[in-house]
C-alpha cells in the first residue's frame, strides 16, 4: 500500500555529503516503490528540477542566514577569532542552531503523513521536529542519526552537558531512531535503546560505473577519500612512512580531502608519489578508486562513528588498507605495497547497503 511519507534534512542533491547521499538515495527508492514523497531542504540550484524529475515533491526549508564567525586577522587577534569561531559552534551550535526555527516554520502546515523521516546530521533538524511535533503530522517519526550527538568520539571536544538534556528531550518523542551499525548504539542513552532500529547507508548499485580495464603494472596506485582528524583519522604517521621508502616502491597515493592541510606538509619533495586531487562528485570519486590496487582507511577512535566511505569501498570491491593511528603496523603496509592483502580490512556484506534492502526497513517501521 502506498505510504504519504514526509522528510526533512539538511542536505539533499547536489551537496557532495554522505548526509545528502542518505537523503536522496531514500527519497528517490521510496519512490520508486510506489509512495508519495514530499522533501524539505534547503533550495539549491537544480534541487526543485531533480526532484520533479524522480517525482518528489519539493518544499523550501528556507536558506541559513545566520552568518558564520570568520576568523580575522593575524597573529593574537586571529588566534581568539578561531576561538570565537570554534566555541561558538561547540557551546551554542551556532550558526545551525537556526534549523529549528526554520524547520518549526516550514512544518506549520503539514500534516496526515503516514510517517516523518527527520535526517541528520546537523541535529538541530531533530530538535526543529521535537519542538511543533505532534501525531496529526504523522503516524511515526523516524530519527535517522548518521554519527551520535553526546556519544560522539572523533571531535576534540565534547558537546556541554546541558546538549544531553536536549538529546534526551527529542528522543523521547520520536517512535525511532535510526542508526547505521550495531556499534553505534553505544553512542546513545541506554534507556532510548528500544527505539533503535539499524539501517545502513543505502546505493542503488546499478548507477554506479566503475572501471573495468587492467590496472597499472607500472607502479602501485593506492587512494584514500575523506577528512582527517589530528590524533584521530590521522595520516601523518603512516605518510612520513611511505615518503622515505626506498624509490625500489613505485606508488602514487591518491587524496581527496576537505582538510588537505595535513597532508600538505609530506607535499614538497614528493608530489609524484603524494598527489592531492581535486574534490569531485561521488560518482567520478568511484570511477577513479576503482582504477586503483587498494584504498586505504584512517580508522576513528572507538566504535560508535562508522566512515560512511566503507560503503563505497565495498562497491567497488578493492582491499582496504587499515591504519590506526599511534600503531602503525609497518609489515602490513609493506605487503599492501607488494600486493599481498591477506591482511586487507574486513567488511560487512555488501548486500546490506542496496537501496531496495535498506527503504525495505524504513517501510516496515510505518504502520
Amino acid at each position: 500500500m502506498s505510504k504519504r511519507i514526509l522528510i526533512v534534512s539538511n542536505a539533499f542533491y547536489p551537496e557532495n555529503s554522505p548526509r545528502s547521499f542518505r537523503t536522496t538515495e531514500l527519497a528517490k527508492e521510496l519512490v520508486r516503490k510506489g509512495n508519495e514523497v514530499t522533501i524539505i531542504t534547503h533550495p539549491r540550484e537544480g534541487t526543485e528540477s531533480y526532484c520533479e524529475s524522480f517525482g518528489i515533491r519539493f518544499k523550501s526549508l528556507g536558506k541559513l542566514t545566520w552568518p558564520e564567525p570568520k576568523v580575522k586577522g593575524s597573529g593574537i587577534i586571529k588566534f581568539i577569532w578561531r576561538l570565537v569561531t570554534r566555541f561558538s559552534m561547540l557551546l551554542f551550535e551556532y550558526p545551525k542552531i537556526q534549523l529549528i526555527f526554520l524547520v518549526k516554520k516550514a512544518f506549520k502546515n503539514e500534516h496526515n503523513y503516514d510517517a516523518l523521516i527527520s535526517i541528520a546530521v546537523p541535529y538541530p533538524i531533530h530538535w526543529g521536529v521535537a519542538s511543533i511535533w505532534s501525531k496529526k503530522i504523522a503516524k511515526v517519526w523516524i530519527a535517522d542519526c548518521g554519527d551520535p550527538y553526546m556519544g560522539q568520539e572523533n571531535d576534540t571536544f565534547k558537546p556541554p552537558f546541558y546538549f544531553g538534556w536536549v538529546e534526551k528531550w527529542f528522543c523521547r518523542k520520536v517512535d525511532y531512531l535510526t542508526i547505521p551499525t550495531q556499534k553505534s548504539m553505544d553512542g546513545y542513552y541506554p534507556e532510548f535503546h528500544s527505539k533503535i532500529k539499524i539501517i545502513p547507508q543505502g546505493f542503488k548499485f546499478e548507477d554506479i560505473q566503475l572501471y573495468k580495464g587492467a590496472l597499472s603494472n607500472e607502479k602501485i596506485i593506492f587512494g584514500y577519500a575523506g577528512m582527517f582528524i589530528p590524533g584521530r583519522r590521522d595520516p601523518s604517521e603512516f605518510l612520513n612512512y611511505i615518503i622515505n621508502l626506498p624509490e625500489q616502491y613505485n606508488f602514487e597515493f591518491h587524496i581527496y580531502t576537505t582538510t588537505p592541510q595535513f597532508t600538505t606538509p609530506f607535499l614538497k619533495e614528493n608530489s609524484t608519489r603524494i598527489i592531492l586531487k581535486d574534490l569531485v562528485s561521488r560518482d567520478v570519486l568511484l570511477f577513479e578508486l576503482s582504477k586503483m590496487h587498494f584504498v586505504v582507511n584512517f580508522e576513528n577512535v572507538g566504535s560508535t562513528q562508522t566512515p560512511s566511505k566503507l560503503i563505497d569501498y565495498l562497491i567497488i570491491e578493492k582491499p582496504v588498507l587499515s591504519i590506526k593511528f599511534g600503531d602503525l603496523k609497518l609489515k602490513i603496509v609493506n605487503d599492501f605495497l607488494d600486493g599481498i592483502y591477506k591482511d586487507r580490512m574486513e567488511l560487512p556484506d555488501k548486500e546490506m547497503y542496496r537501496i531496495e534492502n535498506v527503504v525495505n526497513k524504513f517501510l516496515a517501521l510505518i504502520p
